[in-house]
């Protein structure tokens, strides 16, 4: 749905791993319309993932044109001169890394989250004589007390990119002016300027984040890491204005009229898209829970306090609003698990099978939603990419178990949304013991919030109240909008859960936890079962990850 502005309004950039959503928001956080694209990801032998960051910026500018002008704001003004573009906000994957030169080129393809080259590296950075979980202690005490957290051993975050980096393309390393997170770097292309926030640098774990109003990099950890200080950008808040939209830009954009007729465009600082989700989720509060399913999905929530739980991939990290963490976590496969089965298995494109129909998403709901709880004890476990919470392990992989010649389609499809919803019981389990009490509701938001039969199963298997979202696609974009109203005065962070609306509650039914506690069971053990055998098929075979 499109409505045409009539305020003040924000240009908000989310990109995913999929391609970007470019949404035009009132600065009263109210969604008029956004446009999306597709964007490519090229997966290698080794565990590589990488996109161009040329493709992202092409994919941009086409959403921006088009929602621009189906809000009736091309040129960044409305024809009656009564709504306008004040700023352009800015979300996007976190934990990648965009190696570029001194004008803000990229040298290489951007190395994604999804990327785990660099996990051979892992051993020795974080390693020592006195090991605690593969980590050195003396390491690990000063990651914990100065970061929150420690570098993932999994080798998928900016770390390992830079190690991979600095030990394979040592001229890339060498050339880089700065090393930017996909989120920086849309906003180096929209300023000039090279920066960074505090909340999407903290996963290069190179921050002093004990004091929450003063975040600065530590010197000690940055010469561990091995990157010159010079290549790393200037820290900002991600509500602060960074500096006004170039004309260049502007002009990709589809805002060059308003730039050219001066009134200026403010580029916020924004923030990773773990961060923007759980503003646009509206649950803002102390401890309120939100969960998201795109193509990865997380369990997170706002919190005073400063923690890790290292055994299980969970710390309080810098969040986006002022004076707060936010809960890290991150699980690598929720809607890619479908993605997957439609692409790889239903509908390949290998001359076996016709494409997938429009409405497959659709179809494939009612077909699971006809099939009974618990998929007659057919178990989907979700890790296609090896997982990250709660238990870091890159070669696990997924899998359909319990199947028998008496399966039905439908059954297969329901078991995938039963598996997801698994997987994050597992990890809710953890984030609850995090902040301390049970969570009352778990806020949906994402496009898997989209579907009421994964609402519904989530309701049962997680035993909690789900409250889906309204426009759960555009909470990111929601977010990102929040956050520059709240940085140009527009709104105050206590104004943010009246501004987000809830569709529809999913109760648990008391009649489906008998079946779920027992599958939950079972999916425990598959793991704990078959992880050995898939660490010896995945650990050093080539092309493993």
């Amino acid at each position: 749905m499109t409505t045409r502005a009539t305020s003040d309004c924000v240009l908000a950039i989310d990109l995913g791993t999929s391609g970007p959503k470019v949404a035009v928001v009132s600065v009263e956080a109210e969604v008029l319309g956004w446009r999306t694209e597709r964007t490519a990801l090229h997966l290698s032998e080794g565990g590589g993932a990488e996109q161009d960051p040329e493709d992202w910026w092409r994919a941009i500018c086409a959403a921006s044109r088009a929602v621009l002008e189906a809000t009736g704001l091309s040129g960044g003004r409305s024809a009656d001169g009564k709504a306008r573009i004040v700023a352009v906000s800015v979300t996007a994957q976190w934990a990648g890394t965009v190696a570029v030169d001194g004008e803000g080129k990229a040298l290489r393809p951007a190395i994604t989250w999804m990327d785990s080259r660099g996990a051979r590296y892992m051993d020795a950075h974080c390693g020592g004589a006195l090991r605690v979980e593969g980590y050195g202690v003396s390491k690990l005490v000063r990651w914990i007390r100065r970061t929150g957290g420690a570098p993932s051993l999994v080798g998928k975050e900016p770390t390992a990119h830079l190690l991979w980096l600095r030990h394979n393309e040592p001229e890339v390393f060498a050339a880089a002016a700065h090393f930017l997170e996909p989120k920086d770097w849309i906003n180096r292309r929209l300023t000039g300027r090279a920066t960074a926030t505090t909340d999407s640098i903290c996963l290069h774990w190179i921050t002093d984040n004990r004091d929450i109003g003063a975040i600065a990099y530590d010197d000690a950890l940055v010469e561990q890491l091995g990157v010159p200080r010079a290549k790393l950008p200037e820290l900002v808040a991600a509500t602060e204005v960074i500096a006004e939209l170039t004309a260049g830009a502007a002009e990709d954009l589809g805002l060059a009229p308003l730039v050219t007729g001066g009134a200026a465009v403010q580029v916020m600082g924004g923030t990773p898209d773990v961060h923007s989700a759980a503003v646009g989720s509206g649950a803002v509060g102390d401890g309120e829970l939100h969960l998201y399913f795109g193509t990865s999905s997380w369990l997170s929530g706002h919190t005073r306090a400063k923690k890790i739980d290292l055994f299980h991939n969970i710390a309080s990290l810098p969040s986006a609003l002022p004076g707060r963490y936010l809960i890290g976590d991150s699980q690598e496969t929720a809607g890619a698990c479908f993605e997957h089965l439609r692409d790889h298995l239903l509908f390949p494109d290998d001359g076996l099978s016709g494409p997938p129909p429009e409405d497959f998403f659709e179809r494939a709901e009612a077909l699971a939603s006809a099939a009974p709880a618990g998929s007659r004890g057919l178990i989907y476990t979700p890790w296609l990419y090896g997982e990250r919470c709660p238990t870091p392990d890159h070669t696990i992989r997924a899998g359909f178990h319990n199947l028998s010649l008496a399966s039905t389609r439908g059954e297969l499809l329901r078991s995938v949304y039963e598996g997801v919803a698994f997987n994050t019981r597992w990890l809710l389990q953890y984030v609850e013991k995090f902040v301390g009490r049970p969570a009352p509701s778990i806020r949906f938001i994402g496009g898997g919030a989209s579907s009421a039969l994964w609402s519904q199963i989530l309701a049962d298997v997680l035993d909690r109240p789900i409250e889906q979202v309204a426009q759960p696609r555009a909470c990111n974009a929601r977010g990102a909008a929040l956050l520059a109203s709240l940085g140009l005065g527009y709104l105050k962070v206590e104004d943010i859960p009246a501004r987000v609306r809830v569709a529809r509650r999913y109760e648990p039914r008391a009649d489906a936890r008998e079946v779920y506690d027992a599958n939950f069971a079972a999916f425990l053990d598959i793991y704990a079962k078959n992880k050995a055998i898939h660490r010896r098929l995945n650990g050093a075979r080539p092309g493993s990850s």
